[in-house]
């Protein structure tokens, strides 16, 4: 687990990430996902800059060639509850017609 800076506003060292943000429990001070990034906390965004969190719906941007498949993923096609994992492929979810799959966020937008 990454280690969360003290909170700015209070110095509180008892924070934690929700959603993208970093929060202090003893102030309700919100850091912004950017800077959650910029100290090296684990943030994964889509082909359109936007934060991606576990729980979303993602809709894949081109067609994605699949191995071992007859067909590709088609564009436009509409992924539910993803999950975030680190490495290259930094999305796990299922995919209706072809199973458990991992994604690059780049592919995909925010649904």
């Amino acid at each position: 687990m990454e280690k969360i800076p003290a909170c700015p506003a209070c110095s509180s060292l008892c924070g934690y990430e929700i959603d993208g943000k970093l929060v202090c429990p003893e102030c309700g001070f919100e850091w912004v996902a950017e800077v959650a990034e910029e100290i090296g906390a684990f943030v994964v965004k889509d082909a359109n800059s936007n934060i991606l969190a576990d729980g979303d719906t993602v809709v894949v941007v081109k067609d994605l060639p699949v191995k071992g498949a007859v067909k590709a993923i088609k564009a436009g096609t509409k992924v539910k509850n993803i999950r975030l994992v680190e490495g290259d492929h930094n999305i796990d979810c299922k995919i209706e017609g072809f199973g458990a799959m991992a994604l690059k966020s780049e592919f995909v937008r925010k649904g």
